[in-house]
């Protein structure tokens, strides 16, 4: 039945996401505020139970659907709620087509567009250097996997319904809380103090996709460059344990890209924008063709 919702959900994500923009769950806002709020100074155990129980709090009517609805016309709602659930998770943006917009607007010369559409996908301000830019955004679309489809993809996986929108609802608290950051910083204050305990808490669950998408690409790519860069990457890192998950992705994705591509993209763009995409395209039929196999040996389901 995973295999089935997984399909069903994949397929609405890709073909009728951008027709409803159904995936943008907007209105958790003003939720996730009032939690920073009772975070307090964001430092100690009272940021982490505050964070936990509104994870919690969010989960409980899918998780009433996943373990109170038995018999068999329950089945077939909880095979069709199960579906909804990880279509709303997947997200919240469509990546190809956000890919797609960038390299629209760089074959226009809009660098304005080009800066939007890298500035989302970034999460941050994209570099002003245009020989900088195609890799920061190659980078960025690796990262963005992760976070929209892969842990998603993972956590349905391995708990159903309850584990992907655990996992798409911390990453959706770690997104606002970013965002409230960085505009405190933009009015001249300090960062926010909740950033780092929400941070923590969705690096600790994106740690197994990170690097199960890292192996992903070097299937899908090449091999021995991605497998050669993310071991060069963890000589020399000195980041804390969660915080290395999007570059290892990042590091294994651009190493699976191969020289030709990496070269490329310094020239234009979009060139490694639309490599990076049609890697996180095949590494997801890797995903599915194992699932496929650890459901036919009874693993998954």
């Amino acid at each position: 039945m995973k295999l089935i919702a997984l399909l069903l959900g994949l397929v609405l994500e890709r073909f009728v996401t951008n027709l409803f923009g159904l995936s943008e769950i907007r209105w958790l806002d003003g939720y996730f505020d009032r939690a920073f709020k009772l975070m307090g100074s964001g430092r100690g155990v009272r940021a982490y139970v505050v964070a936990v129980l509104a994870i919690a709090l969010c989960t409980l009517p899918i998780f009433a659907i996943a373990y109170f609805l038995p018999g068999k016309f329950f089945g077939s709602f909880y095979l069709v709620a199960s579906v909804v659930v990880l279509f709303v998770s997947l997200g919240p943006r469509d990546l190809s087509a956000e890919v797609d917009d960038f390299a629209d607007a760089s074959a226009r010369g809009d660098s304005e567009a080009m800066h939007r559409v890298a500035k989302e996908l970034l999460e941050f301000d994209p570099p002003e250097k245009s020989d900088k830019l195609g890799g920061a955004v190659a980078s960025a679309v690796f990262v963005q996997s992760t976070n929209r489809t892969f842990g998603v993809v993972l956590w349905f996986v391995l708990l159903g319904p309850i584990g992907a929108w655990v996992f798409r609802f911390t990453d959706l608290l770690r997104r606002r809380a970013s965002f409230e950051s960085d505009r405190q910083e933009h009015d001249g204050k300090e960062p926010a103090s909740f950033l780092r305990p929400v941070q923590n808490l969705h690096g600790l669950l994106a740690w197994l996709p990170s690097r199960l998408a890292a192996m992903s690409y070097a299937l899908a790519g090449s091999f021995e460059p991605a497998t050669t860069a993310w071991k060069a990457y963890y000589t020399e890192c000195s980041e804390d344990f969660f915080d290395v998950n999007d570059d290892v992705v990042a590091t294994a994705g651009c190493g699976a890209l191969g020289r030709q591509a990496r070269e490329d993209m310094a020239d234009n763009p979009s060139a490694g924008a639309k490599c990076a995409m049609s890697l996180v395209e095949r590494s997801t039929i890797v995903w599915l063709v194992v699932i496929a196999l650890l459901t036919i040996a009874g693993a998954a389901i």
